[in-house]
């Protein structure tokens, strides 16, 4: 049930885009098919009751699979250089699965304090409620503060590439190699800097997750997420650590998936055969057409965003009207070496930056821009601009805002691929209008 690449590693990740994972055969569809059916036929039930026992590959209900999802997935497993992906109805529930495949009640899970504040929501809300506990720390604590976090029962870390919005870049190497000394796997959303700036996987890490909502669809067009196997985690090497994965499945027939299923596609079989069963978080097949086209281009596309966003950040820390910038591929910021180790060909498109004046000037500055939409999205070919302290922390006073790590002042602009003059041309003017 495993979602494997088919195309070889031997491809640059531009090919890969447009090549891996579906293959047609003569007389077959060029572009991948969008198989919009719930449900499969069988000529008999032994046939199907194959399927449902995990003893033969296939598809009977689109709530657990669909043509159309593997043949992405397995392009996306290729990206990313791993064995097995799954793709999901959201970024939401491709880290909810891919978190809770091996920490459910009772467990524990540490988790980099600066990633997305609806994955920490989901974390310290949602699944504390379901009995998993999560300990989350600075991503630049010490090696000490790190090693004092794990408890006998940590079952993973999490972190993502580049923060959002905080931008700052997860040392994917020193954190993988800690998750490792205790038998856990590294789980690292991937969804700011993409396979095209960084392969997690090349650095230490287990799982990746993405919300293909943003650079990989690119265009605002359908909600996703992706679960990747690294298949390279030796789940019976901890096998005490992971039951769900390392004893028998008797929802299953009494399946052990890390000896069936081995390295390379038991955490996705598993995280298909069980959660994606019951919980049914499945993409759409048109959503899945449609992200395969965002991926096409996807090459061309990260390297104008961050392009457009370099010279934007750099026209940004020379103007007058504004207090910082915060954005990795300047050397003056903090995790400028850091970036150039995991991602030398660039980090993404978003810059954050404050405007002097505080939350007034801010808002004030985002109404006089005309090329850039205000929009709770990021990472995708328009450009966007967001104001926390007006809209999704609205509630909250200047002094609740940076106890939360939002400045009054903190703008997220998410740039775009328009022409990059234009889009300073936008900024500056809006500016001198504060």
């Amino acid at each position: 049930m495993a979602a494997l690449h088919q195309k070889g590693d031997f491809m640059k990740i531009e090919t890969k885009c447009i090549q891996a994972g579906y293959e047609p055969k003569n007389g077959e569809p060029r572009m991948i098919p969008i198989v919009q059916s719930t449900t499969f036929k069988y000529d008999t039930s032994e046939d199907m009751g194959k399927l449902f026992d995990l003893q033969a590959s296939g598809y009977f209900y689109t709530r657990l699979q669909n043509p159309t999802n593997d043949y992405v997935a397995a392009k996306i497993a290729a990206l990313e250089g791993g064995t097995a992906a799954m793709l999901t109805s959201s970024g939401q529930a491709a880290n909810f699965f891919a978190v809770f495949n091996i920490a459910t009640a009772g467990d524990h899970v540490i988790v980099s304090s600066t990633i997305y504040g609806g994955t920490f929501n989901l974390f310290n809300v949602t699944m504390r409620k379901m009995g998993v506990d999560f300990t989350f720390l600075d991503p630049d604590c010490t090696d000490a503060e790190l090693e004092a976090a794990f408890k006998p029962n940590t079952k993973a870390v999490f972190g993502e590439t580049i923060a959002n919005p905080a931008l700052v870049v997860f040392d994917i190497e020193r954190w993988a190699k800690a998750a490792h000394s205790h038998g856990v796997p590294l789980i690292v959303d991937n969804t700011f800097a993409t396979p095209v700036n960084c392969r997690p996987f090349e650095w230490g890490c287990d799982i990746v997750t993405h919300s293909t909502t943003k650079y990989m669809d690119g265009h605002d067009a359908a909600v996703g997420g992706c679960i990747v196997d690294s298949g390279k985690f030796d789940w019976m090497a901890h096998k005490e650590k992971f039951p769900g994965l390392c004893t028998p499945d008797e929802s299953y027939h009494g399946i052990t998936y890390a000896e069936k299923f081995g390295k390379e596609g038991a955490f996705i079989t598993k995280a298909t055969a069980q959660l994606m069963r019951d919980f049914g978080a499945i993409q759409a097949p048109f959503n899945a057409y449609l992200l395969n086209l965002g991926l096409e281009s996807l090459p061309v596309r990260v390297q104008r965003h961050c392009e457009n966003a370099q010279k934007v950040a750099e026209f940004l820390a020379s103007h007058k009207n504004v207090a910082w910038v915060n954005y990795p591929g300047l050397p003056e910021n903090k995790y400028f070496e850091r970036a150039q180790k995991y991602m030398p060909n660039g980090t993404c498109g978003v810059i954050s930056f404050g405007v002097k004046g505080g939350r007034a000037a801010a808002e004030n500055f985002m109404k006089h821009l005309h090329v850039a939409m205000i929009a709770t999205h990021v990472a995708d070919a328009h450009s966007c601009v967001l104001h926390p302290a007006s809209s999704t922390h609205r509630q909250m006073t200047d002094e609740e805002l940076i106890a939360g790590g939002v400045a009054p002042d903190l703008v997220r602009f998410s740039v775009g691929l328009e022409n990059a003059d234009d889009i300073i041309s936008d900024i500056k003017q809006a500016l001198e209008q504060i």
